[in-house]
């Protein structure tokens, strides 16, 4: 992140003018759709005032946008007062997120806390295991009878969890991650809570979807996470992740198309690294290819019986924990104010943002109705008074 200037060729895949990416940026007038295509940013404004509205009606011709200019030259910047600020990408989409999708991990993490550290007992626990199941834990598919009977065999010898039930079990763990039009693009601030002594960043891919759970793209998002909150109770899950600049995602969504599709979702890596101010340095990755439930199928589950008539981001989950120690042993990471988050994978780009107290980051105080009378200011939503309504 070079100051507050969005560099397209740092940010997005190398081969970014050849792709169709989808955003919003925050304009003298207020808050517009964009579509990048060819390298050229078009404001789609005048033909969807929304993001919803533009994937709803698969509206994804930029030509019939206005264009204001090559993406890498036209200066787009998260600078508060900037003329072209970048913003997160959807809008009156819900955001949901799941967790606990990468089962191996969460069964090792078990089994490690069951052999107490000990490698040779850990392969003993792992061994155990699989013979009652009659296959290798890494093979077990969440919700199949195999699963059902790692469950047996985990309860049997005292390793059942709470988050083993989402792991395998066959319901996946789906909350909704912030509310509408309050996650943060990227080059903002994302926020921590003040009171939160034991916390990380989730770098994760987010899959945009239309009301009917069609995937379109993918972008990028952070989950930031209380790890100290949610291990107090699980019922505390709601201020864990929910708190003001909270969800970052960005930079744009990448529209599938037939040089970018799900599979390349599913093999992807995602990479982050944070820098810390007083030099600290922390590098992780998280492979999609050990995902325990395939995005469509977390796209389902999400729909099964609910509804989202502007469309939903779902954040995937994220197989990345950081245990490295950072200012006491055996502590091992949480952040502090400043730290510069990076996320990034090669198909998709890469999101930035520094890391403030949740109280101290920027209020969120332009919501739905805030973004309608603008839009309404603007005659791209004609206000209408029904007959019998008060005007």
């Amino acid at each position: 992140m070079t100051g507050f200037r969005f560099e397209a060729a740092a940010m997005l895949p190398d081969d970014w003018r050849e792709g169709s990416f989808l955003g919003r940026i925050q304009t003298a007038e207020g808050p517009s759709p964009v579509l990048v295509q060819g390298g050229v940013v078009h404001d789609m404004a005048a033909v969807f005032p929304t993001v919803s509205e533009l994937v709803a009606h698969r509206a994804f011709d930029a030509g019939a946008g206005r264009a204001l200019g090559d993406l890498a030259t036209l200066g787009l910047s998260a600078a508060p007062d900037a003329p072209l600020r970048l913003l997160s990408p959807i809008d009156l989409q819900v955001v949901k997120a799941a967790g606990v999708t990468f089962a191996l991990s969460a069964i090792e993490r078990v089994i490690e806390e069951a052999a107490r550290g000990d490698a040779d007992l850990a392969a003993e626990v792992r061994g155990r295991l699989e013979a009652k199941v009659g296959t290798g834990i890494r093979s077990v598919v969440p919700g199949s009878a195999d699963a059902a009977a790692l469950k047996e065999a985990l309860i049997a010898d005292g390793m059942w969890s709470q988050y083993l039930e989402v792991a395998i079990g066959p319901d996946a763990e789906i909350f909704t991650k912030t509310p509408v039009l309050a996650s943060v693009g990227w080059g903002a601030e994302i926020g921590v809570r003040s009171d939160s002594t034991w916390n990380n960043p989730e770098p994760e891919v987010a899959i945009l979807a239309d009301a009917h759970g069609h995937a379109v793209g993918a972008t990028l998002g952070n989950d930031v996470n209380l790890r100290d909150f949610e291990g107090r109770s699980a019922l505390l899950l709601s201020k864990a992740k929910d708190n003001n600049a909270s969800c970052a995602i960005g930079p744009f969504v990448r529209l599938f198309d037939d040089r970018f599709g799900m599979d390349d979702v599913r093999d992807a890596v995602v990479e982050l690294t944070i820098d810390g101010p007083e030099g600290y340095k922390l590098h992780g990755t998280s492979s999609m290819r050990q995902i325990s439930r395939d995005p469509e199928d977390l796209l389902a589950q999400a729909m099964s019986e609910h509804h989202y008539p502007d469309g939903f981001v779902f954040l995937l989950g994220t197989l990345f924990a950081p245990t490295q120690d950072r200012d006491v042993p055996n502590r091992g990471f949480t952040h502090k104010v400043g730290d510069v988050v990076t996320i990034s994978t090669p198909r998709i780009g890469t999101l930035v943002n520094r890391v403030n107290t949740a109280g101290a980051a920027p209020a969120w105080n332009f919501g739905i109705a805030d973004l309608m009378r603008n839009l309404v200011d603007r005659g791209l939503v004609t206000a209408t008074v029904r007959k019998g309504e008060a005007a």
